[in-house]
C-alpha cells in the first residue's frame, strides 16, 4: 500500500464566475497530522469536501487512500471521516442513539460495540443516554469526532474542530487529536488557531485559493527567516558587533543590550561565536535561540502573497 494518504494534482473548483480553489497541487504522506491553513473564504473547506468526495472537482484529479477522485467516489467515502465545522448532531437523541444511527449508515459491524468504545474512549460513557442537544461544546465537539471515526477511516477531516470552543474544552478536543494520531491514520486539520497547528501538525500548507507554502513547520520558519541566536550582554562596548568579524555570521542586529545575529548551523557556531565575544571583552548574561511563531510565518507569508497578486 502506498505511504500516500492524499495526492492532488491541479485540483481547481469553480463556483459560477468564483475561482474557489486554483489549481491546488500537493502530496500527503500517511500517518501525520497535515495542517491547511488560510483566511476564511480561502477555499479550505472547498478543498475537504472535494477531497472527501462530497463534490466534484471542476478540474484537477486526486487520490485519497489510493482511490481515484471520480471514479471510486463511493470506496473514498468508506475510508475518510468529515467532521464539519458545525457538528451536525441529531439533538434530540442520546448521544449513543446518535452514533448507533450513523454507524448503521456506515454498515459498521458491531454498531453498539463500536459505539460503546468511542463513548468511553472520548469520556461519554456516563452520559451516553443523554441527549445530544444537553451536552455542551466541546462534549458535543467530542461526539462528533467519535462519528467521524466510527467505521475506522484511514484519513479524518476535521474542519476548524475547536472553533467556538472556550479555552477548557479546546484542550480537551486538542488532546483528543493527538490520541488520534496513528502510522495508520492521517489528520488533515483545518484550523484558524495557529498556536493550536504549530503543536499538533507535522506539515503545514499555507493556502488562499492557491498554494503559498507547505512544509514541516519548523522547515518553513528556518527557510523564511533562517537561525537566529540571541545574546543578552552586560554593558556591552560601542562597536562590538563591527569587531566580531566571522565568515560564518550571516547578518548581525544590535538591540539594546542584546545580539541578534544569523547563523547555519547554531550547534556548531555558537560556541565559536560566545568564545569570540568573551575574548572581546564582551559580559556573555544568557544565550538562546530566537523562536519564530507560526502565526509570524503566516502573516509575512499571506502579505507576500498578497502583494505579489
Amino acid at each position: 500500500m502506498s505511504n500516500i494518504a492524499i495526492c492532488a494534482k491541479n485540483l481547481t473548483r469553480d463556483f459560477d464566475t468564483v475561482r474557489a480553489v486554483d489549481s491546488l497541487s500537493l502530496e500527503i504522506p500517511q500517518g501525520i497530522v497535515f495542517g491547511f491553513l488560510g483566511p476564511n473564504g480561502a477555499g479550505k473547506t472547498t478543498t475537504i469536501r472535494m477531497l472527501a468526495a462530497l463534490i466534484a472537482p471542476s478540474s484537477g484529479e486526486a487520490t485519497v487512500a489510493g482511490l481515484h477522485l471520480g471514479r471510486e467516489n463511493r470506496a473514498i467515502r468508506q475510508h475518510v471521516g468529515v467532521l464539519t465545522e458545525t457538528p451536525g448532531l441529531y439533538k434530540r437523541l442520546s448521544a449513543i442513539d446518535n452514533l448507533l444511527f450513523f454507524a448503521k449508515l456506515y454498515g459498521v459491524p458491531e454498531p453498539r460495540k463500536q459505539a460503546e468504545r468511542y463513548l468511553q474512549l472520548f469520556e461519554l460513557w456516563d452520559r451516553r443516554d443523554d441527549l445530544a442537544g444537553s451536552f455542551s461544546k466541546g462534549m458535543r465537539q467530542k461526539l462528533a469526532i467519535a462519528r467521524a471515526m466510527l467505521h475506522e477511516p484511514q484519513i479524518l477531516f476535521l474542519d476548524e474542530p475547536t472553533a467556538s470552543l472556550d479555552p477548557e474544552a479546546a484542550k480537551v478536543v486538542r488532546d483528543l487529536i493527538e490520541t488520534l494520531r496513528t502510522k495508520e491514520r492521517t489528520i488533515f486539520l483545518c484550523t484558524h488557531n495557529l498556536d493550536e497547528a504549530d503543536r499538533l501538525c507535522d506539515r503545514v500548507a499555507l493556502f488562499n485559493t492557491r498554494l503559498v507554502a507547505i512544509g514541516p513547520p519548523q522547515e518553513l520558519k528556518e527557510r523564511l527567516y533562517g537561525r537566529r541566536t540571541v545574546i543578552h550582554l552586560a554593558d556591552p562596548h560601542p562597536g562590538l558587533e563591527d569587531a566580531l568579524k566571522l565568515s560564518f555570521i550571516k547578518k548581525i542586529e544590535r538591540l539594546d543590550n542584546t545580539l541578534v545575529v544569523s547563523l547555519s548551523d547554531p550547534e556548531r557556531e555558537n560556541p565559536i561565536l560566545v568564545s569570540r565575544l568573551v575574548e572581546l571583552g564582551a559580559k556573555v548574561q544568557f544565550v538562546n535561540e530566537l523562536r519564530v511563531s507560526l502565526e509570524d510565518l503566516y502573516l509575512d507569508l499571506m502579505e507576500e502573497n498578497n502583494a505579489s497578486t
